[in-house]
């Protein structure tokens, strides 16, 4: 049985202040203990403080990106090493904002999933198409693309320490939204490429959908069979907004 998972991403955000009343509100608004797992990864300076603000709460730490390399003359860069010390349990790879401002390639999206495992962290792989991508129905190219650089360097066995985030960008800030029926489309299809791979793998591993989650549409979302919890990027940002999507997800 898959247990869901609302994971919040809060993206280049927050003040020490802003993040410290962020997570107070957010454990208790979670007592009692929720039923699905609830993860924040808040951008990396506050990693330290809010991980010391988590502390005997139910909620997991994560951060939004890792260095391909484990350590070395990478000026900026932050290790999965460095993560694990922050007591991250989960990173974020491959983000569609990665992908797109940085250039992040498949390869590098392959190298960071395998870094971080090695490391001992969680990773999130992020798949998804454009507009121009949908569109053309190239939705299930793109997510063979994105996925399968992954499959073929790590193998399917990393999967069952992984989680896949489908994030269809033309969804995300754009004014089009993804319909449930949409998001499980693409949810099956992706569980369907992993269990090509390895069936119980494929049958085990969570699939987030990451594409604009809010209070309003995440139950619906969440009954989908395929959809294992959400991504949630601004919704993440409010806590009222926020515990209403774990609430969903539970």
């Amino acid at each position: 049985m898959r247990k869901y998972l609302v994971a919040g991403n809060w993206k280049m955000n927050g003040s020490r202040d802003s993040a410290a009343r962020l997570i107070n509100d957010i454990i208790q608004g979670l007592e009692p203990r929720p039923e699905a797992e609830v993860l924040v990864c808040p951008p990396f300076v506050h990693l330290a403080e809010v991980n010391r603000l988590l502390k005997g709460s139910s909620v997991a730490l994560g951060a939004q990106d890792v260095c391909a390399e484990n350590n070395g003359a990478y000026t900026g860069e932050v290790s999965g090493a460095m993560l694990l010390d922050c007591e991250c349990r989960y990173v974020i790879v491959g983000h569609s904002e990665r992908r797109a401002l940085y250039g992040e390639t498949d390869p590098m999206v392959a190298r960071k999933f395998m870094t971080a495992q090695k490391a001992g962290l969680i990773p999130i792989l992020c798949v998804g198409e454009t507009l121009a991508d949908r569109e053309r129905g190239e939705t299930h190219v793109v997510v063979t693309r994105q996925l399968k650089a992954v499959l073929d360097a790590a193998g399917a066995g990393a999967f069952a320490q992984a989680v896949v985030a489908y994030e269809p960008v033309w969804a995300i800030g754009t004014g089009h939204t993804a319909t449930p029926e949409q998001a499980q489309e693409v949810h099956a299809f992706i569980r369907s490429l992993i269990r090509t791979a390895d069936v119980k793998i494929g049958d085990a591993t969570r699939l987030l959908y990451g594409g604009s989650v809010k209070a309003a549409n995440a139950a619906e979302l969440f009954r989908m069979p395929d959809v294992d919890g959400g991504l949630v990027g601004g919704a993440s940002l409010e806590a009222r907004e926020f515990l209403a999507i774990c609430a969903a997800a539970g």
